[in-house]
C-alpha cells in the first residue's frame, strides 16, 4: 500500500458527477471568481501591512516591494491557473497534488491549507472586531470590557463568524452576492483613499526613496528568521535588502488568489473562468496596492507612518477625521469578505479530502437545495468562531504564511511532473517556459518560508506531526483508493 499512490485526473473529475450526495453545483462565472479573489486579497494587507512594511523595512521603496511580491506570487498564480483549468475539481492544491505527487503529499498539502484558511479566518475576524470597535467609537458607543477585542471573549468576532457561517451554509451563489456587494464597497474605499490622498502628497516625503540601510530591530532565539540563523546574518532594514525583506512581508498581502482554485468544481466553465479569475484578481490587486503605497508614503514621511492604522491615521493627521471614519467603515466591510472567503476555502478543501475518505466521508454530504456541504460548513464555522473569540492569536499569524507557501511550492512542482506523466491532457491554459518558471516559483516560495521565524517553523512541525498521526492512524487505511481494484480499473490509480 504505497503512500505515494496517485489518483487519476479522470477519476477526480468523475467523482464530481458519480454521486449526487457529494456534488457541488456549478454556479460561478469568471466575474464571480474574480470578485471572489479580490474579496479575499484586499483585506488586512492593504489596511495594515502597507504601513508596517514602509515604516519598519523599506520606506517609500515599499512600492517596489509590492511589485516584487506580486511577481513572486504571480509565478505561483500561473501554476494554479494551469492546474485549476486542467483539474477543475474542488480542493485546490490538495486535489492537484493527489493527481501528481501522491497521496501522502496531498494529505500534507490539504492539512497545511486547512491550517492556513481556518487560522487565517480567525486572525482576520479578530482584526475585523477591532476595526468595528473603532468605527462605533466615532458614534460614541463602546462594548463592555468583558466582551471587547482582547478580552476573554471577543463577542463581535464570534457574531461575525456565526453570521458568515450561516450565509455560506445557505448557498455559494447567495454568499457570493453578498461578497460582490462588500467587494464593491471595499473597492470604492480603496479608490477613495487613492483619489483623496493625491491632493495631500508632499513629494519631499519620497526622498530618500530608498533609505540608507540599517540593521533591523534585534531578534533573539526562536524569534529570529530561520535563514538568518543558518547563515549567521542580521535582519536587514531599508536599503536594497530592506526592499526584499519587506517583499517577504507584503507577499502575504496577496494571499487569497489560491482560494479561487478551491471553487473549481463550482465554476460554470472552469477551463476558461478559473485562469481569468485567478490572474485578473491578482493583477487588479497589485495595481491597487502600488497606488495606495504611493499615496501613503507621499502623505506621511515613512518613519512617521502609523504601522497599525496607516490609512486612517494619515488622513487624521491631514485634518480629515471624517475621511478616517469612512476608511474604518471600508475596513469593516473589507475584512468581512476576507473571513467569508477563507471559510469557504477551508470548507472546500476538507470537502475534497472527505470525499476521498481521507477524512470521514459523511462530512462531504451536500444539501439538495443549497448544493453546499452544510455539515462541514457548520463544523468549520464553529471552530473558527471559538478560535477567534477565545484565543489570543498573536504570533500564530505567521502559521498562515508558512502553510500557504508550502502549498505554493508543491503546486509549482506539480506542473512539470503532470506534464511529463500526462502529456495527453487538454490544457486550456499553460504556464510559459515550463519547467523553468515552475521550479523558480517553488524556489522563491522556499526562500520566503526560510525568512519566517524559528518559532513558526517549530509550531509548523508540531502541526505536521499531528497530521501524520491522523494520516497513518486513519486516512491511509480508509482512503477511497483502498477499495479500487487496480487490475480492473487502471484509470483510477496511476503509479
Amino acid at each position: 500500500m504505497s503512500v505515494l499512490r496517485t489518483k487519476s485526473i479522470e477519476q477526480s473529475i468523475d467523482d464530481t458527477t458519480e454521486d449526487h450526495e457529494f456534488q457541488l453545483k456549478r454556479r460561478l462565472t469568471a466575474l464571480d471568481l474574480t470578485l471572489f479573489g479580490i474579496g479575499v486579497i484586499i483585506g488586512a494587507g492593504i489596511f495594515t501591512t502597507t504601513g508596517r512594511a514602509a515604516q519598519e523595512l523599506a520606506g517609500p521603496a515599499v512600492v517596489i516591494s509590492f511589485v516584487v511580491g506580486a511577481l513572486c506570487c504571480g509565478l505561483a498564480a500561473l501554476c494554479y491557473a494551469e492546474l485549476a483549468s486542467t483539474v477543475p475539481v474542488s480542493g485546490s492544491a490538495y486535489t492537484f497534488s493527489y493527481a501528481t505527487l501522491g497521496e501522502l503529499i496531498a494529505w500534507i498539502i490539504g492539512w497545511d491549507l486547512f491550517l492556513e484558511l481556518m487560522l487565517g479566518a480567525s486572525v482576520v475576524a479578530q482584526g475585523w472586531s477591532q476595526y468595528f470597535t473603532e468605527l462605533i467609537s466615532h458614534a460614541g458607543w463602546a462594548l463592555p470590557d468583558a466582551v471587547a477585542p482582547g478580552s476573554h471573549f471577543d463577542l463581535m468576532a464570534f457574531v461575525l463568524v456565526a453570521t458568515l457561517t450561516a450565509l455560506v451554509a445557505f448557498g455559494i451563489k447567495e454568499s457570493l452576492r453578498v461578497n460582490m456587494a462588500l467587494v464593491a464597497l471595499k473597492l470604492f474605499i480603496v479608490l477613495f483613499v487613492i483619489v483623496a490622498g493625491i491632493g495631500f502628497i508632499n513629494r519631499d516625503n519620497y526622498s530618500p526613496f530608498i533609505p540608507e540601510a540599517t540593521d533591523a530591530a534585534a531578534k533573539t532565539g526562536v524569534q529570529r528568521p530561520l535563514l538568518d540563523t543558518i547563515l549567521g546574518l542580521e535582519p536587514a532594514a531599508f536599503g536594497v535588502m530592506g526592499i526584499f525583506t519587506a517583499a517577504s512581508l507584503v507577499f502575504f498581502a496577496y494571499i487569497g488568489f489560491d482560494v479561487v482554485a478551491t471553487t473549481a468544481e463550482e465554476a460554470k466553465n472552469p477551463q476558461r473562468d478559473l485562469p481569468i479569475g485567478i490572474i485578473a484578481s491578482l493583477i487588479i490587486c497589485t495595481v491597487l496596492y502600488v497606488a495606495v503605497a504611493l499615496v501613503i508614503t507621499g502623505m506621511v514621511k515613512y518613519d512617521d507612518i502609523d504601522p497599525k492604522a496607516a490609512l486612517a491615521t494619515a488622513f487624521t493627521d491631514a485634518g480629515k477625521g471624517g475621511y478616517a471614519t469612512i476608511i474604518s467603515a471600508g475596513a469593516v466591510a473589507g475584512l468581512a469578505t476576507v473571513v467569508m472567503t477563507l471559510m469557504i476555502g477551508a470548507t472546500r478543501v476538507l470537502f475534497a479530502m472527505s470525499r476521498d475518505n481521507l477524512l470521514p466521508r459523511s462530512l462531504a454530504h451536500t444539501n439538495d437545495r443549497t448544493g453546499t456541504p452544510v455539515r462541514l460548513t457548520l463544523i468549520i464555522g464553529g471552530l473558527v468562531a471559538l478560535i477567534c473569540s477565545l484565543t489570543p492569536i498573536g504570533k500564530l499569524e505567521e502559521m498562515v504564511n508558512i502553510g500557504t507557501l508550502s502549498a505554493f511550492a508543491l503546486v509549482s512542482l506539480a506542473i512539470p511532473i503532470l506534464r511529463k506523466r500526462r502529456p495527453d491532457l487538454e490544457r486550456s491554459f499553460k504556464v510559459p517556459f515550463s519547467p523553468v518558471l515552475p521550479i523558480l516559483s517553488s524556489l522563491v516560495c522556499l526562500y520566503l518560508m526560510l525568512n519566517l521565524s524559528i518559532e513558526t517553523w517549530l509550531r509548523f512541525l508540531v502541526w505536521m506531526a499531528l497530521g501524520f498521526i491522523i494520516y497513518f492512524a486513519y486516512s491511509r487505511h480508509h482512503a477511497k483508493l483502498n477499495r479500487v481494484d487496480t487490475d480492473t480499473d487502471p484509470d483510477y490509480l496511476r503509479a
